[in-house]
């Protein structure tokens, strides 16, 4: 299930977005520090939704900017359960979009490297429409654009 976010979900979605699993394949890697992600949570929290798992645990978020989303979870706290996880939340934030957001296409960026991603992006419908290239971190890297029309 997705809910909007809360104040209190703050320090919880810091700590998803700090793993080293889910920084290592971001657009930006170094370790947020919670002045940084205050300031990006109040500047963002209206676009935010937390996904919330089987056993009603906040496990997830998702951040809609326009008609571009991206998301990560709980790599830690959902260990096995990661893979539904990750089926679940793309299902109900595609869900969401075209819904309640009444958006008629909904795109992404994701690491070329990033495989795993970009097959469930296009086991959900998702085409690739471009590649480019981003510095991260002060490293190149390929940047594959996804998208799909409602």
């Amino acid at each position: 299930m997705l809910r909007p976010a809360r104040d209190s979900d703050r320090d919880l979605v810091l700590g998803w977005r700090n793993h080293p699993s889910v920084r290592a394949v971001s657009l930006t890697t170094h370790e947020i520090q919670p002045a940084e992600h205050a300031a990006w949570w109040a500047a963002r929290s209206g676009n935010v939704l937390i996904y919330v798992d089987d056993n009603d645990v906040p496990a997830g978020v998702v951040i809609f900017n326009g008609t571009t989303w991206s998301f990560y979870l709980d790599v830690e706290g959902l260990g096995s359960r990661l893979l539904p996880a990750w089926m679940r939340l793309e299902k109900e934030a595609v869900e969401y979009a075209f819904g309640t957001l009444g958006l008629t296409t909904l795109g992404g960026e994701t690491l070329a490297e990033n495989k795993q991603v970009l097959a469930l992006h296009r086991r959900f419908g998702f085409r690739e429409t471009r590649r480019y290239e981003r510095i991260v971190d002060g490293v190149p890297k390929t940047v594959v654009w996804t998208e799909r029309a409602k």
